[in-house]
């Protein structure tokens, strides 16, 4: 297996970041296999979602709705309702893997590989990238 980390800054803010074209270019070349991307944080999550259509506004909308960011979380430190993003990758989980077809993604038409981060304390995320040659 290889396996690669890069780190990504996602700013203070609640973000989907599109991770699509570094996984597309990470398996460039590589034959068949399967792309495995794993966040190791306990407040970020993976998602294999449209993007600039309005989806990943749409998901972090959904999110706010079923986690607010509000003082009912009993993990109570950093920025208010930030128990919350400890909360979110039992429902964004922190990996996804894809199947990689002659080099390339085997994704759908409209899907992309998306970094899920809520947590506004955390401006800095690792992503390991893994090929599993088949």
């Amino acid at each position: 297996m290889d396996s690669d980390v890069r780190t990504y800054r996602t700013g203070g803010v609640e973000v989907v970041l599109d991770l699509t074209r570094d996984c597309a270019a990470y398996v460039e070349g590589r034959g068949d296999g399967l792309l495995h991307v794993f966040v190791p944080h306990a407040t970020a999550g993976l998602a294999i979602v449209e993007t600039g259509a309005g989806s990943d506004d749409d998901l972090l909308a959904a999110l706010g709705d079923l986690l607010p960011a509000d003082d009912r979380w009993q993990h109570r430190h950093g920025s208010r309702g930030h128990g919350r993003s400890h909360v979110m990758p039992a429902l964004v989980p922190p990996y996804a893997s894809v199947p990689v077809l002659g080099g390339r993604l085997a994704l759908g038409t409209w899907q992309s590989i998306c970094l899920v981060d809520l947590n506004v304390d955390n401006a800095e995320r690792g992503v390991r990238f893994s090929f599993i040659a088949g």
